[in-house]
């Protein structure tokens, strides 16, 4: 058996998924989730210093030199030739699109809005789900779904004193970008294996982002401060890497509307490491939002 077949004999098609298997789903979506909640803390702290650019586009070729590592060690085979229009959508959506948009958007708003902006995908994703891979979930799912949606929103407007920022363009095409990309990713990693769908995607992308990558390292490259690099290491290696590894896993295994909906944290989460790393204070409302999230994603879980 080949490591392609491997991986997707390891992955039920829905109908066949057990419970076991639906919370295992959920588990790694959640640490797909914590990976990524540092994302936009880390690329405001890299754009800081760096080209929007290069950071988008740049963080995505270090990855892809990482991924060329992982399938050269593990000889993985290449993928079908059916399956690279499918990869391209993945590397459209989440190599290229999302990197890039809110790149540009962390050099307007604080991680912070961005953050809540974001927690829009969760319903996108779930969107996604339906079109991309065929999934129906219950009117209950949807309508907790659009309930936590709403209390996002909801607490981003309340937040930012109910004026939204031009900046909030760049984070919604970010979002759809994402949520295209999440879709199609998960829905291809019950052939391919989560892990293979990024280092493929990554992969087949790196030589056409090289180039803007390189056009975009200009002298602040030289000068940019310890936190703007270790920014982007992290949205690197993590954010555009390793995070993807647990996340293609768990939308395969737990349904991609129903695990996507752990993203409803993801807001939350930035705040509370913002909180930690960066000494912003948390208030209450924050709190009673994030436990309104956590129950909605806990009914969607049961539907």
């Amino acid at each position: 058996m080949t490591l392609r077949e491997s991986a997707a004999a390891s992955i039920p098609p829905a109908a066949a998924r057990t419970v076991a298997g639906r919370r295992a789903g959920f588990v790694y979506g959640l640490i797909g989730v914590t990976a990524f909640s540092l994302t936009l803390p880390a690329t405001r702290a890299a754009v800081a210093a760096l080209d929007p650019v290069f950071v988008g586009l740049g963080r995505a070729v270090v990855a892809a030199l990482l991924a060329a590592i992982v399938l050269a060690a593990t000889r993985t085979p290449l993928p079908g030739r059916e399956l690279l229009p499918r990869l391209a959508i993945v590397a459209g959506g989440v190599v290229v699109g999302f990197p890039l948009f809110s790149a540009w958007a962390m050099r307007y708003v604080p991680a912070a809005h961005g953050a809540v902006v974001i927690g829009l995908l969760p319903l996108a994703t779930a969107i996604g789900g339906a079109w991309l891979a065929h999934e129906r979930p219950s009117r209950r799912f949807w309508a907790s779904a659009v309930f936590g949606s709403a209390v996002v929103v909801g607490f981003a407007l309340w937040q930012g004193g109910g004026a939204p920022h031009p900046a909030d363009a760049l984070l919604v095409l970010a979002v759809i970008s994402a949520a295209i990309g999440y879709a199609e990713g998960g829905r291809l990693a019950r052939t391919l294996g989560g892990w293979q769908v990024i280092c493929w995607a990554l992969v087949l992308s790196a030589p056409i982002l090289a180039v803007p990558t390189l056009l975009a390292a200009d002298a602040r490259l030289a000068t940019a401060p310890a936190s703007a690099w270790v920014g982007f290491a992290y949205v690197s290696l993590v954010s555009m890497f390793l995070g993807f590894f647990a996340w293609y896993r768990g939308l395969a295994l737990g349904g991609i509307a129903a695990v996507g909906q752990v993203q409803l944290l993801q807001p939350f989460l930035t705040i509370f490491a913002s909180a930690w790393l960066l000494g912003e204070r948390i208030d209450a409302a924050t709190l009673v939002a994030a436990a309104l999230v956590i129950a909605s994603i806990a009914i969607g879980r049961r539907a």
